[in-house]
This record gives C-alpha cells, sequence and structure tokens, in this order.
C-alpha cells in the first residue's frame, strides 16, 4: 500500500491530478467558514447544539458543519443531487429526455444542463423557505437568528446560498474533470470527515463527564471497524459469469476460442442510493423545520431520524433506487449484443435476447442481496448509536459513503498506476471500483 502511494509521486499527470483535487477540497473547505451576511452565529450555533440529531443534523453532517455556521456553502451538494435524481426519474417517462440519453455524449451535456438549471431553481425555493425560517427562529437562550428580518435578508439569503451551490456543483464537475475521483462524491466525503476531529473530541469530552461510559465505547468501536471490513469485502464482491468467445478466421489468422468472465458486482449502484435516499428526504424536511406550522412541525417529526417512519421510508428508497440506478447504468440488453457480435456466449444460453434476460435475472438477484446489505449498514449502525448515545450523528449511511468513496479513488489511482506499470496498491488482487 505504501509502495502504491510512492509510486504515485512519480506519475506526472497523477501527481497533477492529486494536487488539484486537494486544491479545490480545500477551496471547498474555505468557503465553508466564509459565514452569510446577516446571522447571529452564536445563537445559530446554539441552537444547533439542540437538534444535533434530526435531520438537521444529517444536513449539517453532508454539509461538512456549512449549516451550523450558515456559510455560503450551507445548502451543500443535496439540491444537485436532488436535481440528478429528478432528471433520471423523468427520462424514464418523458420521450425527449429518454432520446436524449441515447444520443452519447451530445445528450449526456444536455442533460447535464438541464440538471444545472434544476439545481438552481431548487436552490432558490430552499434558500427561500430557509431564510423564511430563520426570521423566526431563537436560540435556546431566546436570542434571534437574524439580525435585520425582512425581503433585503431573504433576497440576500437566497443570492447567496444559491451561487453557493452552483459554485460546489462547478467545483465538483472539476475535480471529475481534471482531477481524481467524482466529485460529487468526494465533496460529501470531505464534509463528513472533517466533523470527525471535533466528534471524537465531543466523545473524548462525554467519556470524561461520565455520560458515556468505556464499555459501550469500545462495543461501538469494534462494530465500527467490523462495518468497514464488511463494507469493503462485499463492495470487491462479484458474480462472475463465464463467456466463451468462438474461434473465428479473418484472413489466415485463426482468433477468439479463449474464455472469460463477465462481472457483476454485488453492490452495482455503490454509494449512489442512500446518498439519494437522504437527498430525497433531507429536502422537503429541511424546509418543515423551518416553517412555523402545525402539519409542518408534525411531519418534520413523523420524517426526524430515528423513527420507525424515516427508517422504513429510507429502507425502501434505498432498495429501490438500487434497482433504479443499476437498470439506468448497466443495459443487459447492449451488453448482450456486443457479447454476441464479438462472438461470445454463455455456456448453455443462446446469444442474444436469451443472453439479455439471463444476464438480467441474475443481476437482479444479486442486486436484491445488495440492496438489503446497503439499507442494513445505513440503518443498524444509526438504530445502535442511538441506543448508546453517542453524541454525534455519525452512523451506516456515512460510513458507507466514507469507505465507498475511498476505494473509488483509490481504485482511479490504481489505474494509473497500472497503465504505467508501476506496482498498485494492492500485491494480490486489485481494488475494484463501482465500475467493476
Amino acid at each position: 500500500m505504501l509502495e502504491g502511494f510512492s509510486n504515485a509521486s512519480r506519475i506526472p499527470e497523477l501527481r497533477r491530478r492529486l494536487l488539484f483535487t486537494l486544491a479545490m477540497l480545500a477551496v471547498y473547505r474555505i468557503g465553508v467558514a466564509i459565514p452569510t451576511p446577516g446571522i447571529d452565529g452564536k445563537a445559530l450555533g446554539e441552537f444547533f447544539e439542540s437538534v444535533s440529531n434530526t435531520v438537521l443534523g444529517l444536513v449539517n453532517l453532508f454539509s461538512g458543519g456549512a449549516l451550523e455556521q450558515f456559510s455560503i456553502f450551507a445548502l451543500g451538494i443535496m439540491p444537485y443531487i436532488s436535481a440528478s435524481i429528478i432528471l433520471q426519474l423523468m427520462t424514464v417517462v418523458i420521450p425527449h429526455l429518454e432520446r436524449l440519453s441515447k444520443e452519447g455524449e451530445a445528450g449526456r451535456r444536455k442533460i447535464t444542463q438541464y440538471t444545472r438549471y434544476g439545481t438552481v431553481i431548487l436552490s432558490v425555493v430552499q434558500g427561500m423557505f430557509i431564510s423564511i425560517g430563520l426570521e423566526k427562529l431563537q436560540s435556546p437562550g431566546g436570542a434571534p437568528v437574524v439580525f435585520d428580518p425582512g425581503w433585503g435578508f431573504r433576497f440576500m439569503t437566497i443570492v447567496t446560498l444559491t451561487s453557493g451551490t452552483a459554485f460546489l456543483m462547478w467545483l465538483g464537475e472539476q475535480i471529475t474533470e481534471r482531477g481524481i475521483g467524482n466529485g460529487i462524491s468526494l465533496i460529501i466525503f470531505a464534509g463528513i470527515v472533517a466533523a470527525l476531529p471535533s466528534a471524537l473530541i465531543t466523545t473524548a469530552q462525554f467519556v470524561r463527564e461520565g455520560q458515556l461510559q468505556i464499555l459501550p465505547l469500545l462495543f461501538l468501536l469494534v462494530l465500527m471497524v467490523a462495518v468497514i471490513g464488511a463494507i469493503i469485502f462485499i463492495e470487491r464482491g462479484q458474480r462472475r459469469i463465464p463467456v466463451n468467445y468462438a474461434k473465428r478466421q479473418v484472413g489466415r489468422k485463426m482468433y477468439g476460442g479463449q474464455s472469460s468472465h463477465l462481472p457483476l458486482k454485488v453492490n452495482t449502484a455503490g454509494v449512489i442510493p442512500p446518498i439519494f435516499a437522504s437527498s430525497l428526504l433531507v429536502f422537503p424536511t429541511t424546509i418543515t423545520q423551518f416553517v412555523d406550522h402545525p402539519y409542518a412541525r408534525a411531519a418534520s417529526d413523523y420524517l426526524a431520524p430515528g423513527t420507525w417512519a424515516y427508517t422504513l421510508l429510507f429502507v425502501g428508497l434505498i432498495i429501490f433506487f438500487c434497482y433504479f440506478y443499476t437498470a439506468v447504468t448497466f443495459n443487459t440488453s447492449d451488453v448482450a449484443e456486443n457479447m454476441k457480435k464479438f462472438g461470445g456466449f454463455i455456456p448453455g444460453i443462446r446469444p442474444g435476447q436469451r443472453t439479455a434476460d439471463y444476464i438480467d435475472r441474475v443481476l437482479s438477484r444479486i442486486t436484491l442481496g445488495g440492496a438489503i446489505y446497503v439499507a442494513a449498514i445505513c440503518v443498524l449502525p444509526t438504530i445502535l448509536i442511538g441506543y448508546f448515545n453517542v453524541p454525534f450523528f455519525f452512523g451506516g449511511t456515512a460510513l458507507l459513503i466514507v469507505v465507498g468513496v475511498a476505494l473509488d479513488t483509490v481504485a482511479q489511482m490504481e489505474t494509473h498506476l497500472l497503465t504505467r506499470s508501476y506496482e498498485g496498491f494492492m500485491r494480490k488482487g486489485r481494488v475494484r471500483g463501482r465500475k467493476g
């Protein structure tokens, strides 16, 4: 592993990509510390101390603490993720978007442009509701959060939050294009990891004060290590379908006659389902947190993290997005057609549609296991942590995102190393990303 990182510094292109990625993440962390005008940071901080285990605590975790400080990046990247979900769902039902998705790079660029417009619209809507809610917000001591309420503050807040989200969207795209890893996922990764030092300090303080016992803490640490090991093991798990290639003659040479396999990952969708599910649950509940109405408060309490309604809905959305994202990114008909075109076939299965049906049946079965695994990882640690009263919101969703993004990034780095004949990170086997 250490030799792999040492080799990474010897490749100029990979070194530039790593430095660019680190620089962009540093810009993101600097922006988290820039507050939005017109906010009493002390009063807002006192308010967030009382809601650390609610949905606002989850939003604050994904934004890397930006919401707690109400910085220019307070909305984080969630509006972009919500817009992506909406566009992908609309692609299934709107013929125009479906045609664009099949037009290759030009169609993808057009859909990306629509996603950007949707991000701005969602940011404006969220900024409006949040600014109105902040004017009515007070700290536990009774201090108002907003210095000078009114339309001037609302307009400034909407412009600031929308601009911050648009900048984060651009930042993520730049990291994906010119850096290493998926930019959007790395921004969420950086926000979660940045919250760890303060969470550890708070935990140590709780242990000293006797609010958290040593044995429960040790049990949670062992559980977290076991969950990380399970994530790494299953994320690298594959179902390999054997594929044989018939011999064919091209000119005077004979080609084919080899055996290979088609790797199907147990969790093809990776960390996308919990991110999508969290984003869909966060969007309406964030708005209701700042709306002073009995129905809004009831909905907010009903869908608060830790409640059975939230847990069941969260699990259902994760399973749905595991199947949906797998179906969008892995077209079994195209795989079967390409296999047939190059003379490949699965032993005992007729090439063409029969092969596509067989691959789809196998993929559906292993996706069910992958969806159950993702839901269990995201829900079980959160429930256990709630029983042990750990003073920070770091459940299975955050753990899955951190480990999954780290594996994908290391896999991309290893690909750069191996293509230039350098030793990778693993001497036995390879680190596989989501795409296998």
